[in-house]
């Protein structure tokens, strides 16, 4: 294995950042929203961001949405600055 395959191993296997906006105003302290950094957006809007393994785990959080019915407003993958430091409340 060379160098350049070396690294995209190792950065196929870093978390990818994501942000997701949720209509409605979610309580930071839920412990399923641990490790990701909530933000209270608009007028009644929630953004939750932060590092995300692998697609599985992202099926997750879209299913604990759609259990609580709440309404998906967007999903964008970001870099893990864009929404300051992650695993913070706001």
């Amino acid at each position: 294995m060379n160098d350049k395959n070396l690294a995209e191993v190792l950065t196929s296997l870093q978390p990818i950042h994501y942000a997701i906006r949720i209509k409605g105003l979610l309580d930071p302290h839920w412990e399923w929203l641990e490790g990701f950094t909530v933000t209270h957006i608009e007028p009644n809007e929630t953004m939750i961001s932060g590092p995300v393994v692998d697609q599985a785990a992202l099926h997750g959080l879209f299913t604990r949405i759609r259990d609580l019915n709440l309404i998906l407003l967007s999903v964008e993958q970001t870099h893990p600055n864009d929404y300051g430091k992650e695993g913070s409340h706001g």
